[in-house]
């Protein structure tokens, strides 16, 4: 489980990875977002705050239905990329901020939205934090998704050979990830289970590709850090061994968890 002294560490773990989480991270599917928007009864003009939106993957599919995103990002060098990819479009801001202190209004959006981002929380703070920006509800509307992209460990060689390789050069893998974010943590946060969505996903990387997506990841190490060199020859390594017609796949589960936040007790 994040502590929250690791959340409050997170937005530097990223602030030289930003080009390789553009070009190695994995979006996430349309039929996520599809059924995100029917659930909530999200209309066309609706703001959300995409919190820890980093480079800005989950904010362009719901620009791109009809939404108007804020996205809430610590890291200047990820919310720099989230402008290059969305800056031009209407609806779209970024601003600096964190989920335990967006700096957005009070009752100023209709969702918030955390994607890859809830297990770097504090869950009690960004909860109450939630709670002040989100406007009230009608009914049982969900006013809250959190979103991951959750990679298959295993199901292919390929897969169990990249699972081997984080736990090999892994500086802190197995400490950090939303793999510790447990169901009672969730149920805490929201009060009670939330709805739960999976959808597959899937990249088909090159080596350049692979490259980047392993880069992007926060618990390996850098360049100029011990074991990095050692790192990229096992990866190339493995790619060539399992790479058909030049590209390898990662397969993820994609899970969406909808819910309202439990209010503070008093």
């Amino acid at each position: 489980m994040v502590s929250p002294r690791d959340a409050t560490d997170a937005p530097g773990r990223f602030t030289e990875r930003a080009d390789d989480y553009v070009r190695g991270r994995p979006g996430y599917p349309e039929p996520l977002f599809d059924a995100l928007v029917e659930a909530a009864r999200l209309r066309p003009g609706a703001w959300v705050a995409d919190v820890g939106a980093g480079t800005g993957l989950s904010s362009g599919p719901l620009l791109a239905r009809g939404l108007r995103v804020v996205a809430v990002e610590p890291d200047q060098a990820m919310r720099t990329a989230a402008l290059a990819r969305l800056g031009a479009r209407a609806g779209f801001r970024a601003v600096p901020g964190t989920a335990e202190a967006t700096g957005l209004e009070a009752a100023s959006v209709d969702l918030v939205l955390a994607a890859q981002a809830f297990h770097w929380f504090d869950p009690g703070r960004a909860r109450a934090e939630f709670l002040r920006i989100l406007r009230p509800a009608p009914g049982a509307d969900p006013t809250v998704a959190l979103v991951w992209n959750a990679r298959r460990a295993t199901g292919t060689p390929f897969l169990a050979a990249y699972e081997a390789l984080l736990l090999r050069f892994g500086t802190d893998y197995r400490e950090v990830g939303h793999r510790g974010v447990s169901a009672e943590r969730l149920a805490g946060f929201f009060g009670a289970a939330p709805a739960h969505r999976r959808f597959e996903n899937h990249q088909d990387l090159d080596l350049d590709g692979l490259r980047a997506r392993l880069l992007s990841s926060s618990y390996v190490p850098a360049a100029g850090r011990p074991g990095h060199v050692e790192m990229l020859a096992e990866l190339a390594r493995i790619f060539h061994a399992h790479a058909a017609a030049g590209r390898v796949r990662i397969d993820y589960d994609a899970e969406l968890y909808l819910g309202r936040p439990a209010p503070d007790p008093a």
